[in-house]
């Protein structure tokens, strides 16, 4: 596995370090994020953006801080903004190194002065602290250390105003501030009692950030200084800098709060070790004994989508199958009339709920089908009779045995972006995944029904699978060799679009091996890239390759070409369940191909989404939660393939997933299977 190493030589060029972009988070929702260098490019960037009470909402309290080395009364600032197109201070050509593991570390040489700073953020509290270092000095060395403050939603910007109060009052070994009443108080305090805090309250006008600009958005906005610490360092000297909602009492706890955080940190050395500590940040603990998943950073929240299908890369890939737990009891806990609530209900995102029954049975893995029906039993009955009553007005199974989803006001599947109010891939109807994951949801719940002795939910539900499988095969079945991606009111759509490939990677499959052998090539020659898989083929007159330009022209883009990595979860597992061992190589191969992604963009984790044509560059979320989820789930599949003495099993050989199929598709003779195993197109390989 590669490193995670920097070039130091490009260090200064703007090109270069703010195209990587850093994560620090404290897993109870707060998280700092700036570029390698300290500039924001984005309003989503800050030193400290935290929750403030019980809501989801998070706001930027910090933004930046300004290091300024003075000697020989000369003063050189190691701050880089950019203000209305000029860059002022240029604070990046000092810097000689920046080192992510353990904690993010920059070093600045100013003539015969070598400054380090460490950036960390202390899990489970509120509060950033850097440390200062003066490596080396041949003459009195001041420090000077400028906070500028927002105060403001993290997706807002803020401007001068009257309202803001300009001033700090006395805290230890520092001050406080708030710049209006309903918010917190913001300590700030060095591990230095000599250093003095000079007031100088002013407004530093027009930061511009333009990572927004480019995105179509708004990026100006004023920032508050209420003044400024200053102390004298020697050499080999350490001072620690605290932003904190909670006062530290002295120097003391200061000092031991950072070594005992810093001794706590993992090495981020590698890229499977970045992907597992990426994956830690999604999972956040919040008041209320709720743990939730944060979809990606910096903007998204939570969404029941994305915790169900992140859930076990994120979680049990590592083994950490409380965590998983605990998110799944959050989600079970908040159910309301047999239905989830929020963004996890299915009158918002049909197929949620439906997650949910994929994410138990990874978790089976962990403890067993006895216990996931004793822990979920219950909640698995209630969804599933909450779909046959009909959700919302939206959402119902129908006679045929098949779930049908609508709405005029959303859309209803995770292709739900729109433009002017209207859907940019309206799908409204039966979608292709939406009953793939209901078939697999059945399924999964009558198995372990009749495992453990519920003999009235059997007898209730064991018709419904095969009526589904008869009608979805007669349905999304296209003569062209692959899956309609919805059916609605004029017939099935012909688009090749990648959600059929969840109906291939499923535990439960409605369709028959030779039907997921077609599908699976479809996809593998329209969709698949290196990073995942396209949203639409590029020979479709929509298609589109890069995904930037205006919010409309990225929403449409998004849905229309640029490629997802979490959809190779599917993809990998759908081959694995045709080719068996025979398909390690190329799993193996997709897996590196992702190694690179953790040295630009996010640095040490994997993106939302990227271009749909080369060089696939990474858009959206530097951080994105079922991305990093798939990188460790595909992971977890090769390893679990790989065990010493295993030798590699036949073409066509059926995983256990797959062999646990028990329906009219699946049982199709062993003449057949054998024949469609043996076809070319499941003997090529990947192309990327």
């Amino acid at each position: 596995m590669s490193a995670l190493t920097f070039d130091k030589r490009e260090l200064g060029n703007l090109e270069y370090s703010l195209q990587r972009e850093m994560l620090a988070t404290d897993r109870i929702g707060g998280y700092m994020s700036t570029t390698i260098v300290c500039c924001n490019t984005r309003r989503y960037h800050g030193l400290m953006v935290a929750p403030i009470d019980d809501s989801d909402r998070t706001y930027l309290l910090l933004s930046s801080l300004d290091e300024t080395v003075i000697q020989h009364d000369q003063s050189f600032n190691l701050a880089l903004h950019r203000f209305r197109g000029v860059y002022e201070p240029r604070g990046h050509k000092y810097i000689t190194d920046f080192e992510y593991t353990p904690t993010p570390t920059i070093t600045y040489r100013v003539g015969g002065v070598i400054l380090r700073k460490e950036m960390l953020w202390i899990h489970k509290r509120t509060q950033l602290m850097i440390r200062y270092t003066l490596v080396d000095a041949h003459s009195e060395t001041r420090l000077r250390l400028r906070p500028f403050l927002a105060f403001r939603d993290k997706h807002a910007l803020t401007h001068a105003n009257m309202q803001a109060d300009g001033h700090s009052y006395p805290a230890v070994n520092g001050v406080k501030c708030r710049l209006y009443d309903s918010f917190p108080w913001l300590y700030l305090q060095t591990s230095k009692p000599e250093a003095e805090f000079v007031p100088a309250p002013d407004w530093y006008y027009d930061f511009e950030y333009q990572q927004d600009l480019a995105r179509g958005y708004g990026g100006h906005e004023d920032l508050l200084t209420t003044g400024y610490f200053e102390m004298e360092l020697k050499k080999g000297e350490s001072v620690i800098f605290s932003a904190s909602l909670d006062e530290m009492g002295s120097t003391k706890t200061i000092e031991e709060m950072f070594a005992a955080s810093i001794a706590r940190r993992t090495h981020k050395i590698d890229f499977l070790s970045c992907m597992e500590h990426s994956a830690r940040q999604f999972l956040i603990r919040r008041p209320g004994d709720r743990t939730e998943v944060v979809a990606g950073y910096p903007w998204h929240g939570v969404s029941g989508r994305q915790t169900f299908v992140a859930l076990p890369g994120i979680t049990l890939a590592q083994h950490h199958k409380e965590d998983c737990i605990d998110a799944l009891d959050t989600q079970v806990r908040a159910m309301r009339d047999g239905m989830f609530t929020g963004s996890a209900s299915a009158a918002v995102a049909a197929d949620a709920p439906l997650w949910f029954f994929w994410t138990l049975q990874q978790l089976e893995r962990e403890l067993g089908g006895a216990e996931i029906w004793r822990r979920y039993g219950a909640a698995m009955k209630e969804l599933l009779e909450s779909y046959r009553r009909g959700v919302a007005g939206r959402v119902v199974l129908n006679d045929n045995g098949l779930v049908w989803a609508s709405s005029e006001e959303q859309p209803l599947t995770w292709m739900n972006s729109m433009i002017d109010g209207r859907p940019v891939t309206p799908r409204n109807g039966y979608q292709v995944e939406v009953n793939a994951l209901w078939y697999n949801a059945v399924c999964y719940a009558l198995e372990l029904a009749e495992a453990n002795g519920d003999e009235a939910f059997v007898a209730a539900w064991k018709q419904l699978p095969a009526r589904t499988a008869a009608s979805f095969n007669e349905l999304f079945r296209l003569p062209e060799g692959y899956l309609a991606d919805y059916v609605g009111g004029e017939g099935a759509d012909r688009d090749i679009r990648p959600n059929m490939i969840v109906a291939c990677g499923l535990p439960y499959k409605m369709i028959d091996i030779e039907t997921q052998i077609d599908t699976i090539r479809t996809v593998r020659q329209h969709l698949l890239t290196p990073r995942g898989l396209r949203t639409l083929s590029p020979r479709h007159p929509l298609y589109r390759g890069a995904q930037e330009g205006t919010p409309a022209e990225r929403d449409f883009a998004a849905k229309n070409g640029s490629v997802w990595p979490w959809l190779l979860i599917f993809y990998v597992q759908a081959r694995f369940d045709i080719d068996g061992d025979a398909f390690l190589p190329q799993a193996e191969e997709m897996l590196a191909a992702f190694e690179e992604e953790i040295q630009s963009y996010g640095i040490g984790s994997i993106a939302e989404l990227y271009d749909a044509d080369p060089p696939f560059a990474a858009r959206g979320a530097i951080s994105q939660a079922w991305s990093v989820a798939a990188v460790l789930e595909i992971d977890r599949m090769i390893r679990a393939r790989r065990p010493v003495g295993k030798q590699p099993a036949k073409r066509g050989a059926k995983s256990a997933s797959a062999k646990r199929c028990a329906t009219p598709a699946a049982k199709k003779g062993t003449a057949e299977r054998a024949a469609s195993a043996k076809r070319p197109a499941a003997r090529k390989t990947a192309k990327k």
